[in-house]
């Protein structure tokens, strides 16, 4: 085994148990122990490095968030591992203005439903793919299908954005999703768009919008899969190979997570709300009074054919390059040792 000096990671603003982790001091306490330093994809100065968290080019390096870049890059070629999987259901939705003639998903039929689009994104557009698999998930509702609407695509010149403290971001974090839908929409160019999560549920606030669908906490797991549920923990197979018992360590922490957010639920939804940007009460909201205990680390048979479902929807609409086998994409044995140490 080779020496370790540093590892990279890298999270989405949403809920996860690897941001509190981070938030909570875990993360660099465990590394530490083993004399290695940890640094953030994030907010790294070098553009090479920040997109990483895209395309999970950097050895060593582990994140978890959404699940649309981590699917783009295995299907590319980059050797990953899947060693734990973290579902937390949130708000979906189709939103319209009131006025506009739309109060149920069977009304959308023959209207025009925006879709944000980066066509010089060399990079995944998982914006774009996220709004579609939504916007699918809706129609399959009301017994529709995509060529029954107009998809109206909104083109954008700005690449994604991931450096925190960007000056375009006026001082925030970050920028927030569905602003081209926002303007295009009071501009009268669609009548409806797709919308998740705290900031989606705090814009359709904002707006007065009329839910026309929402299907977040739907039954059906295929209807409510998207980019953020669920939300694979995901390293690169060198990591894995070279420094198994780093990565163990590192699930087992993660992992501790769950108990921790079970035992102080307000500090949990605290954590993640600084971590998207929002008030407490958005997540409480968009993710339900019980997100506190849906920050479980899991592999179940059920989130691996959610994930199997979700690779084939963005490979027929060619959102990936080529299809690959899911269930080797997952690797169970660091988080069964973390189980076996645990219960020890």
């Amino acid at each position: 085994m080779s020496s370790l000096s540093s590892v990279w990671y890298t999270r989405c603003p949403a809920p996860t148990p690897l941001s509190i982790a981070h938030q909570l001091g875990w993360i660099d306490r465990q590394f530490e122990a083993a004399g290695v330093a940890v640094h953030s994809i994030r907010d790294s100065k070098d553009k090479d490095v920040r997109e990483s968290h895209f395309t999970h080019a950097l050895d060593h390096s582990f994140r978890q968030g959404g699940n649309i870049p981590p699917i783009w890059a295995r299907s590319g070629g980059r050797q990953t591992r899947v060693v734990g999987i973290t579902t937390t259901d949130e708000f979906q939705a189709i939103i319209a203005l009131p006025g506009s003639g739309i109060a149920k998903g069977a009304d959308l039929k023959g209207r025009r439903i925006g879709v944000p689009r980066k066509p010089n994104e060399a990079i995944v557009d998982f914006q774009r793919a996220t709004a579609l698999k939504g916007i699918v998930s809706a129609l399959s509702l009301a017994e529709l299908d995509h060529g029954e609407v107009e998809l109206v695509y909104l083109d954008s010149k700005e690449a994604n954005l991931i450096e925190r403290g960007n000056a375009a971001f006026l001082g925030l974090k970050r920028r927030y999703p569905y602003g081209d839908e926002l303007l295009a929409l009071a501009a009268g160019k669609i009548d409806a768009f797709f919308v998740k999560g705290a900031e989606g549920l705090v814009l359709a606030n904002q707006i007065g919008a009329v839910v026309v669908s929402e299907f977040g906490f739907h039954p059906d797991a295929k209807i409510r899969i998207n980019n953020g549920t669920p939300r694979p923990l995901t390293v690169d197979l060198k990591f894995l190979d070279e420094h198994f018992d780093l990565v163990t360590g590192l699930v087992a922490t993660v992992a501790r997570v769950a108990d921790w957010a079970d035992a102080n639920p307000e500090d949990a939804v605290r954590f993640i709300a600084n971590e998207i940007g929002v008030g407490e009460d958005a997540i409480w909201a968009a993710n339900g009074p019980d997100v506190h205990r849906h920050l479980t680390l899991t592999l179940d048979d059920d989130q691996v054919a959610a994930f199997d479902h979700f690779k084939q929807f963005l490979l027929e609409w060619g959102f990936i390059p080529a299809d690959f086998d899911v269930h080797d994409w997952i690797d169970r044995r660091p988080l069964d040792a973390a189980s076996r140490k645990a219960a020890a």
